[in-house]
């Protein structure tokens, strides 16, 4: 799908969706999604201007990539994701990927972060042919800090259960999931772009991203 804008990809996955779920099935997740929305996690997240803090986490190879070193080589975009079993991310990871040079050609590096153990990370890198950072989160301890976690509604959560074992992929049995949240963060730690919305099928725009960074470079 090559040519086409990220929104474009989401949203054809969404009509899929639309047409093919049940009844149900959609009620609990457009009930989910009201639920982020009434929680104000996008509200109390790291706002621009905001300092992004430091963080170390594994990445899927088990190597340590720590935040403030990764800035010393410049800008970073983070990106958040929920996890390999979910296709609005995939298609999202493979949208980056597809605009990994030209966001390096830009300034900037590329680290996405999920609460999948790092097993799950490194079969989600692999299925992407990703070749950028995808850092292991658990328990969501980084997201924390950034504000970006919240709990899924019980309905959500035994859905996401039953059909693929979400406590499995994280290793634990919270429910919490962070925001598809996407940062720009310059290399004095400084939240330069921000990305935070309750509906998980939308996500940051690439070239909308990728324009911040030429920003930072002017």
């Amino acid at each position: 799908m090559e040519g086409t804008n990220l929104k474009e990809q989401l949203d054809g996955r969404r009509a899929l969706f639309e047409k093919k779920a049940p009844l149900d099935i959609k009620k609990i997740y457009r009930e989910g999604i009201e639920d982020v929305v009434e929680s104000g996690v996008t509200r109390d997240a790291k706002q621009i201007g905001d300092l992004a803090p430091d963080f170390s986490l594994p990445n899927a190879s088990g190597e340590m990539v720590s935040l403030s070193e990764y800035l010393e080589r410049g800008p970073i975009v983070l990106l958040w994701y929920r996890g390999g079993w979910c296709p609005y991310c995939n298609i999202t990871l493979s949208k980056y990927q597809e605009k990994l040079d030209e966001i390096k050609r830009n300034g900037g590096n590329l680290i996405a972060i999920t609460p999948e153990l790092p097993d799950n990370s490194i079969t989600t890198k692999e299925k992407n042919r990703l070749q950028f950072e995808v850092l292991s989160d658990p328990k969501n301890k980084v997201g924390k800090k950034f504000g970006v976690v919240f709990k899924l509604t019980p309905e959500v959560a035994k859905n996401y259960q039953d059909n693929f074992d979400l406590e499995g992929y994280n290793g634990d049995s919270s429910h919490e999931l962070p925001l598809a949240a996407t940062y720009v963060i310059d290399s004095k730690h400084r939240i330069k772009y921000a990305f935070l919305d309750a509906d998980y099928r939308n996500r940051a725009e690439p070239d909308e991203v990728i324009q911040n960074l030429v920003q930072l470079k002017s």
